[in-house]
């Protein structure tokens, strides 16, 4: 392992129209593409959500810097061309596939471990999702070896061997604050956390909608948590007692996510606390290991929803503004599993007032979870479950949760598209 003593190092090391994997989340490696700058080589960067700046890079790399995004966070949204910057559609649990059988090799991975323990280990820390998968295939790894990231059990080892150069640093890793909650959020909350029963696995992300959802959720009995990612939310319910572990099937016991994002507080917790686990997003969002544990609620948001059950969730219009994701493997597994629920929870309009719940989806729009698979969608106005239900059924069910001011239009525009059905 050979210290970064510059960013020539990396220049050096990086061959022409070099593709690089980057590390996402809390993890995101800032200080190693910090120092791509000035480079004088083509550079594709591989990347689910990362967080930071690219400004920077953008303004100095110009032509010579492509990007594909397998998620895209706010940092990203505005750059999108579809051309050197593009959006790559992939389910989360298929992205390790993509990574191992893409056309092109990886030829370098950035990422951000903690310090090694006393037998050279370091921790991928809140971050393991397709990195382990990154890693197998990367030809050099480039390691920030931080003292704050913390040392989280389950798959997300790596040992100092395995590393080809390394920067140790000392700073806090990149912390995501909760917003207040509004009244629609909690009155969405306190709907989905109806649908949510003792002794239930729960899949819930980031966000006000989830973390309203957790606030009711504190009273409930052994709850398990198998899930994508988890966040500040869940702490909550760790710490109440509501989450125990002790009936799922897949690691009982034990909190299994690929990634967690949040306050310190957070990491504090997860720090080498046997109870916590990060595996590989292969496996935790594999729908056939999700199903197996028992009555998984499947907890996912929404751009728009159509009356017939159509949702999208990666784009408004043909604007991306994130991805695939793991929706649909989370509303599949939480289908087979027994006594399961996939649940859709949004606010029936935007913060910009407007409606989620439309007659048909934008023009470009993507449809992340087919109606085939819709089944419950929650609002602050109710529960539509659409499972079972025709389409003329479906059209009647979300038009009862959609927002007051938007029923009599939705109405009026349903019988007219009942014409070109």
């Amino acid at each position: 392992m050979q210290s970064i003593s510059s960013n020539k190092i990396i220049h050096s090391e990086l061959p022409n129209e070099a593709r690089v994997f980057v590390q996402g989340g809390a993890a995101t490696p800032f200080e190693l593409l910090d120092m791509l700058v000035g480079i004088d080589k083509k550079v594709e960067l591989v990347q689910i959500h990362t967080e930071g700046s690219y400004e920077h890079l953008f303004e100095d790399l110009g032509d010579k810097f492509s990007m594909t995004n397998i998620f895209c966070g706010s940092n990203i949204r505005k750059h999108i061309n579809y051309e050197n910057i593009d959006y790559l559609p992939c389910f989360l649990s298929e992205a390790s596939y993509y990574l191992r059988h893409s056309n092109r090799p990886i030829d370098a991975a950035f990422i951000q471990v903690s310090a090694p323990d006393k037998h050279g280990y370091c921790s991928l820390g809140v971050s393991v999702d397709i990195t382990l998968s990154a890693l197998k295939h990367a030809k050099k790894v480039f390691a920030l070896i931080n003292k704050k990231m913390p040392r989280v059990h389950g798959d997300g080892f790596i040992h100092t061997s395995q590393i080809d150069f390394a920067l140790e640093i000392d700073r806090p890793i990149y912390e995501s604050k909760c917003k207040p909650l509004s009244a629609e959020e909690l009155a969405i909350g306190k709907q989905v956390a109806s649908l949510v029963e003792d002794g239930s696995t729960i899949q819930v992300g980031i966000g006000n909608v989830p973390n309203a959802v957790c606030t009711y959720l504190k009273d409930h009995k052994d709850l398990g948590i198998h899930s994508e990612m988890w966040s500040d939310g869940v702490l909550e319910l760790l710490k109440s007692g509501a989450v125990t572990n002790k009936y799922k099937k897949i690691y009982p016991g034990k909190t299994v996510s690929g990634f967690v994002i949040g306050s310190q507080e957070l990491y504090d917790f997860i720090d080498d606390n046997p109870t916590v686990i990060q595996l590989a997003s292969s496996f935790v969002n594999d729908p056939s290991v999700i199903r197996k544990n028992p009555k998984v609620v499947a907890i996912n948001s929404a751009v728009e929803v159509d009356l017939t059950g159509q949702i999208c969730a990666d784009s408004v219009g043909s604007r991306i503004i994130s991805g695939v994701g793991g929706q649909m493997d989370f509303m599949r597994g939480a289908f087979l599993s027994e006594g399961g629920r996939p649940i859709i929870a949004i606010t029936s309009r935007s913060a910009k007032g407007m409606p989620k719940l439309v007659p048909m989806l934008r023009t470009g729009a993507g449809v992340v979870t087919t109606r085939s698979h819709a089944h419950y969608i929650v609002t602050e106005y109710g529960i539509a479950d659409l499972f079972g239900k025709t389409l003329g059924q479906r059209a009647k069910e979300l038009i009862k949760v959609a927002h007051p001011d938007d029923r009599e239009g939705l109405e009026r525009q349903w019988f007219e598209i009942k014409k070109m059905l």
